[in-house]
């Protein structure tokens, strides 16, 4: 019997590509994010490869959808909690409070949502895997950054509470934090402006969706005996929030 791997928002970069790496190391997916479009296509993608992938449209961030597709599932050995997204980049007096709340109802209350549905499971079959995404916003606060740094704080809190609430479960919980990925992230933090998404990427080589499922199917093959608590995934131009080496164009 495969394992089942459930990943959220798998519509898109680093959650798109993980679920194409970890359905390729022979997990059986179950995707899910608010574009049914998105995830029908990852489907075909899939079982094109020979792959199998079931699709799951809802929002993380409502309790009550979150319930309703996720409480039927009968079995999930590996929780990518991937859903989240940076929204604005302005003083915090300046701040839009609907950014605000996107962010903390997302990076934050959506992840512990699917945890609560998913993590009794879990203890239920006595082991699996969760692995949260984090940030090096959630040890680097930045200027600008004040919410969204706090939303990938209170993930990298809940990630280190969570390994000791699920240890004696056998449950293994890893945050994975990178630093700078080009994804689709920037253009959603800049409300679709791409030449300023862009322009966040000049000059330095960023990592990629697919250099981070590779980490996250590397952690996950490990032996039981072995839990990475926290991996921190840097470009090699990038050494931290404020030290980044622009290559001249």
């Amino acid at each position: 019997m495969k394992k089942q791997a459930l990943i959220t928002g798998a519509t898109s970069g680093i959650g798109r590509a993980t679920a194409l790496r970890l359905s390729a190391a022979g997990y059986a997916i179950i995707a899910t994010g608010r574009r049914a479009e998105r995830l029908e296509a990852l489907k075909a993608e899939i079982e094109a490869a020979g792959g199998c992938c079931t699709t799951l449209v809802f929002d993380v961030r409502s309790e009550e959808e979150v319930r309703r597709f996720l409480e039927p599932l009968e079995r999930v050995d590996l929780l990518v909690n991937n859903a989240g997204l940076a929204a604005g980049l302005e003083h915090i007096d300046r701040g839009d409070t609907r950014d605000w709340d996107a962010m903390i109802d997302t990076n934050v209350k959506g992840l512990l949502y699917v945890t609560r549905v998913i993590a009794p499971k879990m203890v239920a079959a006595g082991g699996g895997h969760i692995i949260n995404l984090g940030s090096i916003a959630g040890t680097e606060p930045y200027e600008n950054g004040a919410v969204y740094c706090a939303s990938k704080h209170a993930v990298h809190a809940i990630s280190q509470s969570m390994r000791a609430d699920l240890l004696a479960s056998g449950i293994k919980v890893t945050e994975i934090r990178p630093g700078m990925v080009e994804t689709e992230f920037s253009e959603v933090r800049f409300h679709g402006d791409k030449a300023r998404a862009a322009a966040v990427y000049e000059g330095v080589e960023p990592l990629t969706g697919a250099d981070i499922a590779e980490a996250i199917a590397w952690v996950a093959q490990l032996p039981a005996h072995m839990n990475v608590n926290d991996m921190v995934l840097m470009p090699s131009q990038q050494a931290g929030s404020y030290y980044t080496f622009r290559k001249k164009q």
